[in-house]
């Protein structure tokens, strides 16, 4: 098993794992444009692959709010559920880590859903604490279009 950054060419692979491991569906094409989209000075993804296939991914970016020092914060992991518990969610996550001391961030923060609890036991098995609970509000907004 390698671990790479992301290309476009692995958006078939990285689409995959939103859709059935993360509940997120999306298509191919989005996620190429989204991978071709990166902005590197501040995020990266990288993909894990065994045997040609994509068999995880992680999302991590640089997040700096008023209120804390800057962190690295994981957007999105996900691996096979055919690969799991071989280390690779692990070796993702430490690439993650390693990205982030290479941009000067000595903190990690990640969100996992309230009801994803064998992600919570992983994320503690690799010492992030859990730090508080929180509710998640989203509004779809549309542009109003103004006549003269």
């Amino acid at each position: 098993m390698i671990i790479r950054t992301a290309v476009t060419d692995d958006a078939t692979g990285v689409s995959d794992l939103c859709s059935k491991e993360l509940g997120y569906p999306c298509d191919e094409t989005f996620v190429r444009v989204r991978i071709g989209w990166l902005d590197l000075e501040r995020e990266a993804v990288f993909v894990a692959v065994e045997d040609n296939d994509i068999c995880g991914f992680i999302h991590v970016e640089r997040y700096n709010t008023l209120y804390s020092e800057t962190l690295a914060n994981i957007l999105g992991l996900a691996v096979s559920s055919g690969y799991r518990r071989k280390g690779i969610g692990r070796s993702l996550v430490e690439r993650a880590e390693k990205w982030a001391i290479e941009n000067g961030i000595s903190v990690m923060r990640l969100n996992s859903g309230s009801s994803r609890k064998e992600a919570h036991e992983f994320y503690r098995s690799l010492d992030y604490s859990f730090e508080k609970e929180q509710i998640r509000f989203i509004k779809k907004i549309i542009p109003t279009v103004h006549e003269n």
